[in-house]
Protein backbone atom coordinates (compact mmCIF):
# COMPACT_ATOMS: atom_id res chain seq x y z
CA UNK A 1 0.00 0.00 0.00
CA UNK A 2 1.20 3.57 -0.74
CA UNK A 3 1.37 5.93 1.49
CA UNK A 4 -0.93 8.20 -0.44
CA UNK A 5 -3.59 4.99 0.26
CA UNK A 6 -2.65 4.97 3.48
CA UNK A 7 -3.05 8.27 4.48
CA UNK A 8 -6.74 8.01 2.46
CA UNK A 9 -7.77 5.54 4.86
CA UNK A 10 -6.61 7.61 8.47
CA UNK A 11 -9.66 8.69 10.07
CA UNK A 12 -8.99 11.83 12.46
CA UNK A 13 -9.77 11.22 15.82
CA UNK A 14 -11.50 14.57 16.08
CA UNK A 15 -14.04 13.14 13.50
CA UNK A 16 -14.04 10.22 15.23
CA UNK A 17 -15.09 11.94 18.38
CA UNK A 18 -17.48 14.27 16.00
CA UNK A 19 -19.53 11.16 15.30
CA UNK A 20 -19.54 9.83 18.97
CA UNK A 21 -20.82 13.17 20.07
CA UNK A 22 -23.59 12.87 17.22
CA UNK A 23 -24.45 9.58 18.00
CA UNK A 24 -24.64 10.66 22.21
CA UNK A 25 -27.24 13.61 20.96
CA UNK A 26 -29.00 11.49 18.95
CA UNK A 27 -29.94 8.96 22.12
CA UNK A 28 -30.31 12.39 24.58
CA UNK A 29 -32.67 13.21 22.26
CA UNK A 30 -34.92 10.01 21.94
CA UNK A 31 -35.20 10.02 25.60
CA UNK A 32 -35.52 13.32 26.09
CA UNK A 33 -38.26 12.61 23.19
CA UNK A 34 -39.74 9.68 25.35
CA UNK A 35 -39.51 11.30 29.28
CA UNK A 36 -42.69 11.66 30.87
CA UNK A 37 -41.22 14.12 33.29
CA UNK A 38 -40.50 17.53 31.23
CA UNK A 39 -42.26 19.85 33.47
CA UNK A 40 -43.62 18.06 36.74
CA UNK A 41 -45.38 19.92 40.08
CA UNK A 42 -46.62 18.15 43.56
CA UNK A 43 -49.69 16.63 41.58
CA UNK A 44 -48.80 17.42 37.79
CA UNK A 45 -46.39 15.49 35.30
CA UNK A 46 -46.27 17.17 31.75
CA UNK A 47 -44.03 15.42 29.12
CA UNK A 48 -44.17 15.78 25.67
CA UNK A 49 -46.87 13.65 24.57
CA UNK A 50 -48.95 13.79 27.74
CA UNK A 51 -50.29 15.79 31.03
CA UNK A 52 -51.02 13.74 33.60
CA UNK A 53 -52.89 15.03 36.93
CA UNK A 54 -53.30 13.72 40.57
CA UNK A 55 -56.58 14.11 41.79
CA UNK A 56 -56.85 11.87 45.47
CA UNK A 57 -57.46 8.89 43.65
CA UNK A 58 -55.69 8.22 40.54
CA UNK A 59 -53.50 9.72 37.94
CA UNK A 60 -55.70 11.02 35.25
CA UNK A 61 -53.54 11.49 31.72
CA UNK A 62 -54.48 13.68 27.97
CA UNK A 63 -52.81 14.19 25.10
CA UNK A 64 -50.69 17.09 25.27
CA UNK A 65 -51.30 17.58 21.14
CA UNK A 66 -54.29 19.82 21.45
CA UNK A 67 -52.49 23.17 21.69
CA UNK A 68 -50.25 24.50 18.05
CA UNK A 69 -46.75 24.87 20.96
CA UNK A 70 -46.96 21.87 22.30
CA UNK A 71 -47.40 20.56 18.69
CA UNK A 72 -44.46 22.61 17.30
CA UNK A 73 -42.49 21.76 20.09
CA UNK A 74 -42.64 18.32 19.34
CA UNK A 75 -42.32 18.92 15.26
CA UNK A 76 -39.11 20.92 16.26
CA UNK A 77 -37.60 18.04 18.45
CA UNK A 78 -38.54 15.28 16.23
CA UNK A 79 -37.13 16.89 12.66
CA UNK A 80 -33.91 17.75 14.52
CA UNK A 81 -33.63 14.45 16.16
CA UNK A 82 -34.19 12.78 12.19
CA UNK A 83 -31.55 15.09 11.02
CA UNK A 84 -29.06 14.01 13.79
CA UNK A 85 -29.78 10.64 12.79
CA UNK A 86 -28.78 11.30 9.12
CA UNK A 87 -26.03 13.02 9.83
CA UNK A 88 -24.86 9.86 12.34
CA UNK A 89 -25.57 7.43 9.09
CA UNK A 90 -23.76 9.60 6.92
CA UNK A 91 -20.58 9.88 8.88
CA UNK A 92 -21.31 5.80 9.74
CA UNK A 93 -21.17 4.77 6.03
CA UNK A 94 -18.53 7.81 4.65
CA UNK A 95 -16.07 6.56 7.42
CA UNK A 96 -16.63 2.60 6.59
CA UNK A 97 -16.27 3.54 2.79
CA UNK A 98 -13.37 5.58 3.32
CA UNK A 99 -14.73 8.56 1.14
CA UNK A 100 -15.02 10.32 4.55
CA UNK A 101 -13.48 14.05 3.96
CA UNK A 102 -16.67 14.88 1.39
CA UNK A 103 -19.27 14.14 3.72
CA UNK A 104 -17.52 15.77 7.11
CA UNK A 105 -18.93 19.17 5.87
CA UNK A 106 -22.23 17.84 4.75
CA UNK A 107 -22.62 16.23 8.77
CA UNK A 108 -21.85 19.64 10.34
CA UNK A 109 -23.96 21.55 8.67
CA UNK A 110 -26.41 18.99 9.36
CA UNK A 111 -25.75 19.12 12.72
CA UNK A 112 -25.54 23.14 12.57
CA UNK A 113 -29.35 22.65 11.38
CA UNK A 114 -30.65 20.25 14.15
CA UNK A 115 -28.78 22.25 17.25
CA UNK A 116 -31.09 25.67 14.98
CA UNK A 117 -33.99 23.78 15.33
CA UNK A 118 -33.52 21.79 18.82
CA UNK A 119 -32.52 24.84 20.39
CA UNK A 120 -35.78 26.87 19.66
CA UNK A 121 -38.20 24.21 20.44
CA UNK A 122 -36.16 24.03 23.67
CA UNK A 123 -36.20 28.10 24.14
CA UNK A 124 -40.52 27.89 22.61
CA UNK A 125 -41.20 25.36 25.02
CA UNK A 126 -41.12 27.18 28.56
CA UNK A 127 -41.99 30.42 27.13
CA UNK A 128 -45.37 29.20 25.99
CA UNK A 129 -46.14 26.70 28.92
CA UNK A 130 -45.71 29.78 31.23
CA UNK A 131 -47.78 32.04 29.24
CA UNK A 132 -50.77 29.13 28.91
CA UNK A 133 -49.81 28.09 32.79
CA UNK A 134 -50.70 24.67 32.39
CA UNK A 135 -49.82 23.82 35.80
CA UNK A 136 -51.61 26.14 38.77
CA UNK A 137 -49.29 25.17 41.62
CA UNK A 138 -45.14 25.60 41.81
CA UNK A 139 -43.53 23.56 39.06
CA UNK A 140 -40.31 22.71 37.90
CA UNK A 141 -38.74 21.70 34.53
CA UNK A 142 -37.48 18.39 34.76
CA UNK A 143 -34.69 15.98 33.44
CA UNK A 144 -36.71 15.14 30.04
CA UNK A 145 -35.88 19.45 29.34
CA UNK A 146 -32.55 18.76 30.44
CA UNK A 147 -31.68 16.16 28.47
CA UNK A 148 -32.92 17.97 25.46
CA UNK A 149 -30.53 20.73 26.33
CA UNK A 150 -27.93 18.06 26.69
CA UNK A 151 -28.51 16.72 23.13
CA UNK A 152 -28.12 20.47 22.00
CA UNK A 153 -24.89 20.56 23.60
CA UNK A 154 -23.77 17.40 21.88
CA UNK A 155 -24.80 18.37 18.39
CA UNK A 156 -22.89 21.53 18.31
CA UNK A 157 -19.62 19.97 19.70
CA UNK A 158 -20.08 17.36 17.39
CA UNK A 159 -20.52 20.01 14.39
CA UNK A 160 -17.85 22.52 15.54
CA UNK A 161 -15.54 18.95 15.66
CA UNK A 162 -16.32 18.06 11.96
CA UNK A 163 -15.50 21.32 11.43
CA UNK A 164 -12.10 21.36 12.48
CA UNK A 165 -9.52 20.96 9.60
CA UNK A 166 -6.63 18.79 11.43
CA UNK A 167 -4.83 17.61 7.81
CA UNK A 168 -3.10 21.02 7.18
CA UNK A 169 -1.41 20.64 10.70
CA UNK A 170 -0.48 16.61 10.05
CA UNK A 171 2.52 16.63 8.26
CA UNK A 172 4.71 19.06 10.78
CA UNK A 173 4.00 15.84 13.06
CA UNK A 174 5.20 13.06 10.76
Amino acid sequence: MSAEEEEGMLVRPFKLVALLCAFIALALNVAALLSPAWVTSERDSLSLWKVCRQPPEDWQCSSTLQSDWQVATLVLILTSATITLLSVLMSLISICLGTYKSYYRVAALLLFAAVVLQVCALILYPIKFIDSSLLKSYHEFNWGYGLGWGSAIFMLGGAILYCLRTDVYDDAYY
